[in-house]
């Protein structure tokens, strides 16, 4: 048994990329803390991701499905056919393959939980 106050987990800042130029993120700065390490389940990664108003991951897919739990402020998921406005408290489940982006590319920030199959690899689709 493990117990982490999620508060106490270091945030760091993720990389951030241009639109064009590479890298996963975009916009403005996305922070990361890792809840889980890697060691301590054989099953599942668990981590939050915080965006800044007017940051976005790029256009992804992973082999594995994803479920997001959004724990503040507003913010936006998005496929190739549909985008959707999500708020704390929604759950958002991506299924496996399916091309995707998440975060607050607007005025608002927003923050989620993340939580996805241990070796899912994620492809990025958007340069």
């Amino acid at each position: 048994m493990k117990k982490v106050t999620m508060s106490s987990v270091r945030k760091t800042k993720a990389e951030m990329s241009a639109l064009g130029s590479g890298g996963l993120m975009t916009g403005t700065q996305v922070w990361a803390q890792e809840i889980l390490e890697s060691g301590d389940s054989n099953d599942f990664t668990f981590g939050i991701r915080s965006f800044d108003a007017g940051a976005r991951t790029k256009f992804h897919k992973h082999s594995g499905d994803q479920i997001l739990i959004i724990t503040e402020g507003v913010g936006s998921v998005g496929t190739d056919n549909e985008t959707l406005s999500i708020v704390e408290g929604d759950v958002v489940l991506i299924p496996a393959g399916e091309n995707h982006f998440h975060g607050a590319p607007d005025a608002t920030s927003m923050a989620h939980i993340t939580i996805q199959k241990k070796g899912s690899v994620t492809e990025q689709t958007e340069a």
